[in-house]
């Protein structure tokens, strides 16, 4: 990893500027969950991480209570990040099909995985302040990722808060809705891909599919050429 992830990463880790954030997450860590009562959680702000040379972006909004506030790894230990990595794998963009901690061998193929915000907020409703404080988090990140093509939103809210960051950056003038696999040009020369978040309801519902998934995401290989 090059220095300045590694500097960025360790100012998110240390971060303590949402204070309902900070002892939100500290009470998960303190009270855990019943099949992880034996754990030891991370219970800090959660990092993105992957390939820093990546051409693919894939976003989140926030960490899962009990996923990446647990194991310190954005999409991992959860039912959401369970159903992303299948299709990561099947899509060879991942080495392995599972991510279950950040010991565990995962390798990503010009891949960067993060959320806009870093740590889980109560009822999964982060308030606009905590929002705009963690942005400059993902600002930066999109800075340092010199080869960045294409950017996958995981779910509405991520897709709509990336935007809102574009927004501030840049003039955006044309329409850009939510819509499953519907790609946009970013003013920067980036293409952002909306797709439906890969979590239990929308799996179970059959709102998002396997197939689904695996078509935009060998779409968004096949646009960021890797």
């Amino acid at each position: 990893m090059n220095i300045k992830f590694k500097n960025l990463n360790k100012t998110i880790v240390k971060c303590k500027k949402c204070p309902r954030l900070t002892n939100f997450i500290n009470k998960i860590s303190y009270e855990k969950r019943k099949q992880n009562i034996n754990e030891k959680y991370w219970g800090k702000p959660v990092t993105g991480f992957g390939d820093t040379k990546a051409k693919l972006m894939i976003i989140g909004l926030a960490p899962a209570a009990h996923g990446g506030n647990r194991t310190g790894r954005a999409f991992t230990g959860d039912k959401s990040g369970d159903f992303l990595f299948k299709s990561l794998h099947s899509t060879k963009i991942s080495n392995q099909n599972f991510s279950k901690n950040i010991n565990d061998g995962l390798n990503l193929k010009s891949t960067y995985i993060t959320n806009i915000l870093k740590c889980v907020p109560p009822g999964d409703k982060p308030k606009n302040g905590e929002l705009k404080s963690c942005s400059n988090y993902f600002v930066k990140e999109l800075d340092y990722l010199k080869n960045l093509r294409v950017i996958v939103a995981l779910g509405k809210v991520a897709f709509d808060n990336c935007l809102k960051i574009y927004k501030k950056k840049f003039k955006i003038n044309k329409k850009i809705i939510f819509k499953h696999n519907k790609d946009y040009l970013l003013p920067d020369g980036r293409i952002l891909i909306a797709c439906y978040h890969p979590s239990p309801r929308n799996v179970n519902t059959k709102v998002i599919t396997f197939s689904m998934i695996n078509r935009l995401f060998l779409k968004a290989k096949k646009i960021a050429k890797f």
